[in-house]
């Protein structure tokens, strides 16, 4: 089973950027979106073989998410069930014979944090909904966490701590996470590479010099983590701040 997400910061500007030709060469089973900006009304997707499922912010032009799959869901539902986090559209769950895949676009701390207690109050419920499905059945869970857990994992530690993304509080919501039954399915197989990047500010020639952030994951509960044949950074495509991020699942 191959699956591919990407943060594709606008899906109409992204598809201007060479999207459908990594869709299409891709060939992934479920390819999830974060930050898709839109409404499905706004876009002529023509996607043969897959079903398309969209779960978009209340302010046009504002995050969202989707998903496309050529596996039919046994159930998709958008949203954790709380009103006060579900108006973005950051969340879609497809229910599969297997498990659950979940694909989540995290709320953003901000420039001078001034959005990082919600991010706090948002961890603390996500974490409730994941771990409410993995009582029932495993977790695939992927997209754009918008942390950098270790320093590894991103190009200047030491001058970006303390910003949105990693602060020691954003840090920590990670690390709970992944000791609460999770796995991070590329440190898995990749425990030490470094340059491992999946996102670069425009600013800087950054992506020129490869000074960028791992935020961008497929995170399995722990009982899937024998079954990861590979975990992907496609950091050679464009048409997005962001890189897509790939899992195979055997």
């Amino acid at each position: 089973m191959k699956l591919i997400s990407w943060n594709v910061n606008g899906l109409r500007a992204c598809m201007g950027k060479g999207f459908l030709d990594f869709f299409n060469s891709a060939d992934a089973d479920m390819f999830c979106l974060q930050e898709t900006k839109l409404q499905p009304e706004q876009i002529q997707l023509e996607l043969p073989g897959y079903r398309q499922y969209w779960n978009s912010a209340q302010k046009k032009g504002y995050s969202g998410t989707a998903l496309f799959t050529r596996v039919p869901p046994l159930s998709v539902t958008s949203g954790i069930g709380i009103p006060a986090h579900d108006s973005e559209g950051r969340v879609i769950t497809a229910e599969f014979e297997p498990w659950y895949l979940v694909t989540c676009y995290t709320p953003n701390a901000q420039r001078g944090l001034t959005r990082l207690d919600y991010r706090m109050a948002w961890e603390d419920a996500f974490l409730a909904y994941l771990l409410d499905l993995d009582r029932r059945k495993p977790v695939v869970l992927c997209g754009d966490l918008n942390v950098a857990h270790q320093e590894i994992d991103l190009k200047n530690a030491k001058s970006n701590r303390g910003n949105a993304g990693f602060t020691d509080e954003e840090r920590e919501k990670m690390t709970r996470l992944l000791s609460s039954g999770f796995t991070d399915s590329f440190r898995r197989l990749y425990p030490d590479r470094t340059g491992a990047y999946s996102w670069w500010s425009y600013m800087y020639h950054a992506r020129e010099n490869n000074a960028g952030w791992r935020i961008d994951y497929f995170i399995v509960s722990d009982r899937l983590a024998p079954r990861i044949t590979q975990a992907e950074i496609y950091s050679g495509v464009y048409g997005s701040d962001h890189c897509p991020v790939g899992l195979e699942l055997m």
